[in-house]
């Protein structure tokens, strides 16, 4: 092949290449193999190997390209890039629009509608472009001034070393400089991964994405950018293009050829904002990335750019910021709950700190080894973290703040409520009261029993539980089975009509699937999901009753800590007492409902191995186990069937072996037909 026919390939490989990286990794819908890929880029190599003077900056090759450097040039921004305020409720963004209003006036600002921008939790970084090659990359450094990273971002796939032609109406003959600013992340999952690495190394773990991708990008050698599988979203273009909103500058993004948030949505008003800061205030958790908030900016760029700099920041945009997830606090005191289990769990009692929405003044230590690892004492600052509708914990101390008066804090050696011995079972890093008469016990349980997924009934709060306990009506919940409105009336706080609602309310109650009795029970390690497969396995209440280790051994998903449980619980003779003074005040417990047969699979224990075709193996777990069958994950002489897929692998082998019915996908269904 001669230099001309050589040039012309390569031109067709950059092309082929450039157009798989950009449907893989900015459309994340690829269109051939990674072998097919590679074996492109190594044709192309061995081309531009042979013809060394056709190699150009922007060539798929040049990716990871040159030695480790010795430091960091230094480069100034063209235009500043600048910071953002703050905004952290809705009053904060009502002012702010506010003062747009007077600056820019009210029919300016309502034509302009905003632009809301999810703001990814990442490095900014300013890309530049000479005839439409990639020819430098910065960090944002001091917003005037960053340094040069243009290796490291050749790493990152995401980023185009060339821009596509842009057609239409928006960027028409762009061929001079241009540049493009966003922000550089790691999506969640590549995070996870390289955490499973550090601890396979045994390493220390990262402690979240945005730290990754900014030390990756400030690494001097670009192998260990390459290494990561970072990416690049675009937030602005801020050459002078003469577009009408700085929508359109994310439309002309997309167009050259980059990965644009498609998330990113256009309100007329603040309203709207508002709703889109509310639905992703909780959405954003879904995300495949981590985002910290939402860049609200005036959409008009005529309008924006009216409205000037304040200080380092754009009047025309704000950074809305989700509530914080973690906080520091000062540990006052540490005190003991006890749980309707009698569990003992030590409570840090905080200085009230804003965290995820809600003021936290008490934060979860878990138990006195949970202590004891993290070192927690009276008196020190501590990292507390609240995700969702999870209980603060306390995460980590921050030693180098202790003056030395921090007290060390020591698990009771009585209950604090009923003054009980105080246990702790061999195998376990919990406490208990051993007293199962405690109060606190006795409440938690009955307030346990009466909620939401058991026996729901309304009108019974913390409150009127306390109260039906100290003048002796309820001694547990079975008592409240037995009440009549006799009894209640006379109580304070009870009115003819609340006492009869409230006797109405849990007559209605007598009656209840056994999932939700299951889960009533407030057996340790027994929530509401594991009720419900239990009471799939079982089918009726005197099947429950009469489980034998052997059952639980069978049931999927079911292992030795829950097992135990159970079946302690269920030895012990209130326990026993209890379901029947439950069934004497007319508690009926019905059979889980199902619309399928649970005997068609009793007594049959199965293994489910390879690729499905119409079902993954979970489904075929649970309809197993809705069938009545058992689902074990290894295959052993016990093991009734096999139900195989695509590449069995060596469970069909052991199956051989030992001699197990082996069956397809079909069979299988056929079976439960």
């Amino acid at each position: 092949m001669d230099k001309s026919e050589a040039q012309k390939r390569i031109e067709i490989l950059r092309r082929e290449i450039d157009k798989n990286r950009y449907l893989y990794h900015v459309e994340d819908k690829p269109r051939v193999s990674d072998a097919v890929d590679d074996s492109l880029k190594r044709e192309l190599a061995k081309l531009e190997e042979q013809f060394p003077d056709l190699i150009t900056s922007d060539s798929p090759t040049q990716r990871v390209a040159g030695k480790p450097l010795d430091k960091f040039v230094k480069v100034r921004h063209k235009t500043a890039m600048l910071s953002l305020n703050d905004a952290f409720s809705k009053e904060d963004l009502i002012k702010w629009e506010e003062r747009l209003v007077k600056l820019a006036g009210e029919k300016k600002i309502k034509e302009s509608g905003y632009f809301c921008e999810l703001k990814m939790d990442g490095l900014a970084v300013a890309l530049t472009y000479k005839s439409r090659s990639f020819t430098q990359g910065a960090t944002r450094g001091d917003g005037v001034i960053g340094e040069d990273v243009t290796n490291n971002l050749k790493t990152i796939q995401s980023i185009p070393l060339r821009l596509k032609p842009a057609k239409g109406h928006l960027g028409g003959g762009l061929l001079g400089d241009m540049e493009i600013r966003g922000e550089i992340y790691l999506p969640k999952a590549e995070f996870e991964k390289l955490n499973e690495v550090q601890k396979k190394k045994g390493g220390q773990v990262y402690a979240n994405p945005r730290n990754i991708a900014a030390g990756s990008i400030r690494q001097l050698d670009p192998k260990i950018a390459a290494s990561r599988n970072l990416q690049f979203m675009m937030y602005s273009i801020p050459n002078d293009l003469n577009l009408e909103n700085h929508s359109d500058e994310h439309e002309l993004a997309k167009k050259l050829g980059f990965k644009i948030n498609e998330h990113n949505k256009i309100c007329k008003n603040i309203d709207e904002v508002l709703e889109f800061l509310k639905y992703w205030e909780t959405e954003r958790k879904k995300l495949p990335y981590q985002t910290d908030g939402v860049v609200i900016g005036v959409n008009s760029e005529k309008t924006f750019a009216s409205l000037g700099v304040v200080g380092k920041a754009p009047r025309g945009q704000i950074a809305y910021k989700f509530a914080a997830e973690e906080a520091t606090s000062v540990v006052k005191d540490i005190i003991v709950q006890v749980g309707r289990t009698g569990k003992l769990t030590p409570v840090a009692v905080l200085e009230p700190t804003p965290v995820a929405g809600s003021t936290v003044s008490r934060a979860t230590l878990h138990n006195a080894d949970e202590i004891k690892r993290k070192d927690v004492k009276i008196g020190d600052t501590v990292v507390i973290r609240k995700a969702g509708d999870v209980i603060p914990e306390v995460k980590e101390v921050i030693k180098r703040m202790r003056t030395g008066a921090e007290k060390e804090f020591q698990m009771p050696k009585e209950c604090p409520i009923c003054g009980g011995k105080v246990i702790r079972r061999v195998g376990e890093v919990d406490w208990f009261c051993a007293d199962k008469n405690c109060s606190t016990r006795v409440k938690r349980s009955i307030g346990h029993f009466v909620s939401k997924g058991a026996f729901e009934i309304d009108g019974l709060g913390p409150k009127i539980i306390d109260k039906l306990i100290e003048v002796g009506l309820v001694k547990d919940a079975a008592d409240l089975f037995d009440l009549e409105l006799g009894d209640i009336e006379p109580l304070e706080r009870f009115a003819e009509k609340s006492a009869q609602n409230l006797i109405e309310a849990i007559d209605a109650k007598k009656e209840i699937e056994l999932d939700r009795f299951i889960y009533s029970l407030g057996i340790r390690h027994v929530g509401s999901v594991m009720a419900q497969d239990i009471a799939k396995q079982f089918g009726s209440l005197e099947r429950f009753l009469n489980a034998t280790r052997v059952d639980y051994d069978r049931m999927y998903g079911v292992g030795e800590k829950v097992a135990n449980s159970i079946i302690g619980f269920l030895e012990d003779k209130k326990s026993r007492e209890f379901i029947k003074k439950l069934q004497k005040f007319g508690v009926e417990v019905k059979n889980y409902h199902s619309p399928v047969s649970a005997d068609k699979l009793h007594g049959q224990s199965f293994v489910v191995t390879g690729s499905l075709d119409t079902m993954t193996r979970e489904e075929a777990h649970k309809k197993i186990i809705q069938y009545g069958g058992a689902v074990h994950s290894s295959v052993s002489p016990k093991t009734n069937f096999l139900v195989t897929g695509e590449n069995p692998g060596s469970k069909f082998d052991k199956a051989k072996k030992f001699g197990v019915k082996i069956i397809s996908e079909k069979e299988f269904l056929d079976t439960i037909k």
